[in-house]
């Protein structure tokens, strides 16, 4: 393999994106012999999915599943992702448009995707598969699989925990076959031969360097080795047979995903960021060069997946919870403060006022109500920040710290004072509170609701008898408004990844995979792993 500019360079193939779905592909195209370059608008490998727990939902007949007696198959796996009546462990019928051939070839994949790990280096838990963390999987067998990591924070990776433990291995695995890792370098454009036809011959990229608050230093990864040192301004790089987009999801483009919801505008924040954003980079520059989008209904209908009630306030990036030993912290600025009653608060939108029963988590409740338009003409769409609304007693049961790093006053995620009037004259310093919070109104707000606390009813929203009443200063607003996560429409593929156009033909020399693909509505690692795989495999044949 040769690095060189567009004129004189090229590899085999070249993947875009080094997280839960680049490093399978990348791993797998290396086992077929290809050479193999892995382009990362990040400052370090491992992409979104570095950041997830460790739980990797993967059924249809694993050793795993096997070893502790759990009957599972591809038959019955293929039978829980399209049977819309299957109500999930979140609650919610996933599965009503996914589209059943690309969720053929997940079920007929996902056993030997699990190997496929194990023998690149992850190891999980001793113990038999179970639901925890794996919803949106199917349940009529236990799937899911934990990998912890057990050594303490781990410092190159913003949250710690199962994702370390997962793709610092693959890391290793590709590094030893091969691969080698352009990193902060963004993919703007797919070129091919015309715009509208012919093969897709490579990319171009910008130089994406991630600078931490006063800084001029680009952030550095955790290991240089397999990593190629290039500080251009911008390069090319062609593909001597194919380009795998692996960029991951759209959450992170208010425009974009504005096409399935137009009320998800710029307030709302979105899990990852700022260490990874989701910015729609593989779906643009895939629809500048021909191909559909697919399965938008499951990105436009609202659920748990997509639109989180998160138990965490205080600061702008609450999912995950960045730690201050994080290399990414200067950015985030907070841990933000874990709600562990919800009796302990009340939520208002921008305007004062509240708007549904706090301890519901339901779509039909928080999810539904938070996004509602809140009645005024002048800002038509969206709901609005909301707000947590406490008082001091509050902050003693719940025994909250009101200070950085625990909270965002800098920001203006958290604000506090001797009266409620008072608080509410400073949230015009949220740079989403998009017009005056009315001191009167919000105290009015928080009267009646503490005349609930003596009656023991809500006559408003029918929350369980609040025993709490907000009185005692100083008085306290939080950031509470949800956080997007899952990217559930993408690039149309078909069951060995190519990139199809609007008119079902395939793209030549294109693929793509993980949340930058659609065809179905599946949460978690499931989907990246088995299709970032059968990329690999399939780019490989060029």
């Amino acid at each position: 393999m040769c690095w060189t500019r567009w004129r004189t360079g090229e590899v085999g193939n070249k993947m875009i994106g080094s997280g839960a779905c680049g490093l399978p592909a990348a791993i797998r195209a290396a086992d077929q012999g290809a050479s193999v370059i892995v382009v990362e608008a990040n400052y370090d490998i491992g992409g979104h999915g570095i950041l997830n727990g460790g739980n990797v939902p993967l059924g249809g007949g694993t050793s795993a599943q096997k070893k502790y007696g759990i009957a599972d198959s591809p038959d019955i796996l293929f039978r829980d992702l399209t049977d819309w009546s299957v109500v999930e462990t979140n609650g919610m019928p996933e599965y009503r448009y996914n589209d059943r051939a690309v969720q053929r070839g997940l079920a007929d994949n996902e056993a030997g995707a699990y190997e496929f790990l194990l023998e690149n280096g992850v190891t999980f838990e001793d113990g038999a598969p179970n639901v925890e963390g794996g919803h949106a999987v199917g349940i009529s067998a236990p799937r899911a699989n934990r990998a912890r990591w057990t050594k303490g924070q781990s410092l190159e990776s913003p949250s710690g925990g199962g994702g370390t433990a997962i793709y610092r291995p693959l890391e290793n695995s590709a590094k030893k076959k091969g691969v080698r890792f352009l990193l902060n370098y963004h993919m703007d454009v797919l070129v091919r031969e015309t715009p509208t036809s012919g093969r897709v011959l490579g990319i171009r990229a910008s130089y994406t360097p991630k600078l931490l608050p006063g800084s001029t230093t680009p952030m550095r990864p955790f290991r240089s080795d397999g990593v190629i040192a290039l500080t251009a301004k911008d390069v090319s790089v062609k593909a001597k047979k194919a380009v795998i987009v692996a960029t991951g999801g759209s959450s992170s483009n208010v425009n974009f995903r504005r096409m399935f919801d137009g009320r998800l505008t710029e307030v709302y924040q979105v899990a990852g960021e700022p260490y990874s954003a989701q910015d729609a980079s593989g779906e643009l520059a895939g629809m500048a060069v021909g191909a559909a989008l697919w399965g938008t209904a499951n990105q436009t209908m609202e659920r748990s997946g997509a639109v989180r009630k998160r138990a965490m306030i205080g600061a702008q990036y609450i999912y995950p919870v960045f730690t201050p030993q994080s290399p990414v912290f200067p950015l985030v600025r907070a841990t933000g403060l874990r709600i562990g009653d919800w009796q302990n608060v009340i939520l208002v939108k921008e305007n004062g006022r509240r708007f549904y029963s706090e301890l519901d988590s339901t779509y039909s409740g928080y999810f539904a109500h938070a996004m509602a338009w809140s009645g005024d003409p002048a800002k038509l769409n969206g709901g609005g920040p909301v707000w947590a609304i406490f008082d001091s007693a509050a902050v003693q049961r719940e025994q909250w710290k009101t200070e950085p790093p625990f909270v965002d006053r800098e920001g203006g995620y958290f604000f506090s004072g001797d009266t409620l009037e008072e608080v509410a004259g400073q949230l015009q310093r949220n740079p989403h509170q998009w017009r005056p919070m009315p001191g009167r109104v919000l105290r009015e707000t928080v009267e009646r609701f503490n005349s609930f606390v003596d009656t023991g009813v809500d006559l408003d929203f029918k929350r369980r008898r609040p025993p709490y009443k907000i009185e005692t200063p100083p008085f306290y607003a939080a950031w509470a408004t949800p956080c997007l996560h899952d990217s559930l429409t993408g690039i149309r593929i078909n069951t060995k990844c190519q990139v199809l156009d609007i008119h079902g033909q395939v793209i030549p020399g294109l693929y793509s995979a993980g949340e930058a693909a659609g065809g179905f509505a599946l949460h978690g690692l499931a989907r990246c792993t088995v299709f970032g795989r059968i990329a690999g495999m399939e780019a490989a044949k060029g």
